[in-house]
């Protein structure tokens, strides 16, 4: 590993004013199971790391009826897993945290790091977009606030601007159920092959509205618009989940890599949604 040099601020502001005097030579720190791997592996060489693990602006679960879910940046997976609020009024962000890793990762990495780091595979992202999850980025020109769905540019890339940091993620007050299915070949601790995280309100039968969000199987985590009008304002029959699972396979772009083939991952969405829509209305052919 490169030598790089390490800063611990104390306070938002030194931290962002750290970010603006290494002028794009740092890297953030938080649990760092994603960017000591990547710096093991010399795949990021930052001259300097800055470790924000002390601030406490960045901390914090909090939840009203009105306004909905604040999650600090610095909130652990494994802080997901427990918190009574999590569980009660968002049990499958609980539920999908308890996918992602082992216990003892779980425990220090960071569900800001799971979104920061932009992988189209981040488990955290597909069931937090479905529930229309909105950021909160601070930097040296002030604050401003961007939906999750629009964070994402490409693998590894996101919409932080230079100097910027995420400080919370904001999730709007429960509307309907949702559901995260995660497909890995071997252990769910491996990074998903494909991940769908669905939202549904329904009344008397009737979708009021829905959320199809497909990881794993584009350039960024996406949204399967068409399923979602197949659905919405229509009556829930078997026939009618069918053809939403078949659509959201149309409408995904997967690769072939080391972890699968691009027609395995699309044969799963379409299976996967299948399987969460189904959970979702209770509906069994």
């Amino acid at each position: 590993m490169q030598e790089f040099d390490h800063y611990t601020p104390q306070s938002l502001p030194e931290a962002l004013d750290l970010l603006g005097r290494l002028n794009g030579q740092a890297r953030i720190i938080a649990g760092g199971s994603d960017l000591m791997i990547q710096m093991k592996a010399g795949l990021v060489t930052p001259a300097a790391v800055i470790n924000i693990k002390r601030l406490s602006a960045l901390k914090g679960i909090s939840y009203d009826e009105q306004t909905g879910l604040q999650l600090g940046a610095l909130t652990t997976l494994g802080e997901l897993t427990r918190s009574p609020i999590i569980r009660e009024h968002y049990p499958c962000l609980a539920q999908t945290a308890g996918l992602m890793a082992s216990k003892q990762i779980r425990n220090f990495a960071t569900v800001g790091g799971n979104i920061c780091n932009a992988s189209p595979a981040a488990d955290s992202v597909s069931p937090l977009i479905a529930m229309g999850a909105t950021l909160d980025l601070i930097g040296p020109q002030g604050g401003r606030r961007l939906s999750l769905e629009d964070f994402f540019l490409g693998p590894g890339q996101s919409a932080l601007a230079p100097g910027e940091l995420l400080q919370r993620i904001n999730v709007p007050p429960p509307e309907g159920e949702t559901i995260y299915i995660k497909h890995v070949p071997r252990s769910f601790m491996d990074i998903a092959v494909v991940g769908v995280g669905i939202r549904l309100k329904i009344e008397e039968n009737i979708c009021q509205a829905a959320r199809i969000v497909l990881g794993a199987v584009a350039p960024t985590p996406i949204r399967a618009k068409q399923a979602e009008t197949e659905l919405i304002g229509q009556p829930l029959t078997p026939d009618r989940l069918d053809r939403a699972a078949k659509i959201a396979a149309d409408e995904c772009m997967p690769i072939d890599d080391v972890g699968s083939s691009a027609w395995y991952r699309r044969r799963m969405v379409e299976v996967a949604t299948r399987r969460c829509l189904h959970a979702l209305t209770g509906i069994n052919k």
